[in-house]
């Protein structure tokens, strides 16, 4: 029973992510200044739940290092999450999300020593076959889609990393100092995206009053929590079955884009049969885990 309520968790946690990528369109400010400003605002609310929980914030030096080496490749992630959907639209950005199981599946074995599991991976290559099917009907939007992977390849390995880290360190602590290197990391990168990238080499470093109060939304709840709360899953979920189960976050994802944006979301019909064939895997993988698992259980048994 415990179980499917960290998996039912699981699920409210991808609905608000699923409200991601419509909250950063909602945004006015440009992508680079956005996750600027939802890494120091996570960073600086996280400290003070930290501080009001008395929590230590030491950690060792190669520790810290790991961590904010993480959050360089959050920060590289939302850059490009955020930067697709505005380059395409939400519904795109979230199917090339979904490629994150592909990605665990060839990533975590390597990083972790994990046993390679060959259905994981032809579960991945069943995600690529609905790539394929929207690259091949909606190719204008291919610089969109191509982001959205190479994000959705980031997210896999940080969801890796955290998979590790969360077994020894606080969730809150570990998305603390994450979100500092995240923060650190896009200021650094500012004087590369002004000078090469930025309208007329300028940042947009004001935010209206409306993208004070979606930021804040971006920041309290679908970061301080959603993601700490991610994070402390770990402990319970692997991380293929995270990323995995995350897939279903273009679904979400497409329906509250379609509520909020309408008609601008509106997609072919060959864009949602390869999101449903992306998403297929979703409810594949519980039942062959399952299956195997019970497998390998009756092997040991008879042994």
């Amino acid at each position: 029973m415990s179980q499917f309520k960290h998996y039912l968790h699981l699920h409210f946690i991808i609905l608000i992510w699923g409200f991601t990528a419509v909250i950063g369109l909602l945004i006015h400010i440009p992508v680079v200044e956005t996750v600027f400003y939802r890494t120091l605002l996570a960073s600086v609310a996280l400290g003070v739940l930290l501080l009001i929980r008395k929590r230590n914030f030491r950690l060792g030096k190669k520790q810290v290092g790991q961590i904010l080496g993480a959050g360089v490749l959050i920060a590289a992630h939302w850059i490009l999450f955020f930067g697709a959907a505005r380059v395409a639209n939400a519904s795109v950005c979230l199917a090339g999300m979904a490629t994150c199981s592909l990605w665990t599946s060839i990533l975590e074995p390597l990083m972790t020593k994990r046993k390679f599991l060959a259905y994981e991976a032809l579960l991945g290559l069943v995600a690529v076959a609905g790539l394929y099917v929207i690259f091949r009907f909606e190719f204008s939007y291919a610089l969109g889609l191509s982001m959205a992977i190479v994000s959705a390849m980031l997210a896999s390995v940080f969801t890796i990393i955290n998979g590790t880290l969360a077994k020894i360190y606080n969730s809150y602590m570990i998305t603390f100092y994450e979100m500092v290197g995240a923060c650190l990391s896009t200021a650094l990168f500012f004087p590369f995206y002004a000078y090469f990238m930025a309208d007329n080499g300028q940042l947009q470093l004001l935010p209206s009053s409306s993208d004070w109060l979606y930021l804040l939304i971006l920041v309290l709840v679908c970061t301080v929590y959603a993601y700490s709360a991610s994070v402390e899953l770990m402990q319970y979920i692997s991380a293929f079955a995270m990323n995995l189960t995350n897939n279903l976050e273009p679904v979400y994802g497409i329906i509250l884009a379609v509520i909020v944006f309408g008609d601008s979301e509106e997609m072919t019909p060959a864009f949602y049969t390869g999101t449903l064939i992306i998403l297929s895997s979703v409810l594949a993988y519980p039942v062959i885990n399952r299956y195997y698992n019970r497998k390998r259980l009756k092997t040991r048994m008879l042994q």
